[in-house]
């Protein structure tokens, strides 16, 4: 199986998922960063496909980049500027041609992620 990468976004405080969040997603080599794809969330709070698909898959270090900040004002979550959180970054390696899953649960102050499935 080659290997490839998924990724979500479930808004914790509203409790549903988070349509319309721009990402990004970044090789990282060092102290590099070349943008690889970009993407944004649907109704289910996913991308409409693999952000990183079978064909352009290699294993290394990457972090994806939500851009949290226009979907938190949009929701009318976003408070006092600066925002809190406003682009969130998850750096993260991938070791093997798998399925990698990469969600990010958000809220308006915190977040958090994991390896999914």
């Amino acid at each position: 199986m080659a290997g490839y990468l998924t990724t979500h976004v479930l808004d914790t405080a509203l409790g549903r998922p988070a349509e319309g969040i721009a990402i990004t997603l970044y090789r990282v080599t060092g102290n590099s960063h070349r943008k690889i794809a970009e993407a944004v969330t649907n109704a289910d709070g996913r991308t409409e496909a693999a952000i990183l698909s079978e064909d352009r898959f290699q294993t290394g270090t990457y972090e994806l980049i939500f851009h949290a900040g226009d979907y938190l004002r949009r929701t009318g979550q976003g408070g006092d500027e600066p925002l809190f959180l406003d682009e969130v970054p998850i750096r993260f390696g991938m070791a093997a041609d798998d399925h990698y899953h990469v969600p990010l649960l958000l809220s308006p102050y915190g977040y958090s992620t994991y390896r999914g499935s």
